[in-house]
């Protein structure tokens, strides 16, 4: 061993190449995370379906009419959950609606609830892709 590989181990002085080969790892590891959560982030959204309640009308003591938007960017069809509600919130009806794929991103509805009491609004309660 001659002495400038002695003083070099000694002071931890390494070579530049395995340092350059390092930094080439490291940048490819991120940039490898970085499609993955570029790519996951996109695949999550194109998945993803808003809703928007738009008005209710009560038609006497059973029924319930919720009128709703619905925002999906996948051309599959969409099943949202309905509720009638009561003065203090509590489920007096509620129903499954499945809605076909839109022709649109944004599409309205109209649907009615049936009910087992007068209820005072009508909600969405939630909207998935089956």
């Amino acid at each position: 061993m001659t002495i400038q590989q002695r003083l070099d181990d000694r002071y931890g002085r390494t070579r530049r190449g395995s340092t350059r080969v390092a930094w080439i790892v490291g940048g490819v590891i991120a940039a490898a995370v970085l499609a993955w959560f570029a790519w996951s982030t996109m695949a999550e959204a194109a998945g993803s379906v808003d809703y928007d309640d738009t008005g209710f009308a009560v038609h006497g003591d059973h029924e319930v009419e919720v009128t709703f938007q619905v925002t999906s960017a996948s051309d599959a069809p969409v099943v949202c959950a309905l509720e009638a509600l009561d003065e203090e919130f509590g489920v007096v009806g509620w129903r499954i609606v499945e809605l076909p794929p839109a022709q649109a991103v944004s599409a309205s509805y109209t649907e009615t609830v049936p009910t087992v009491a007068e209820a005072t609004t009508g909600i969405v309660k939630s909207c998935w892709i089956p």
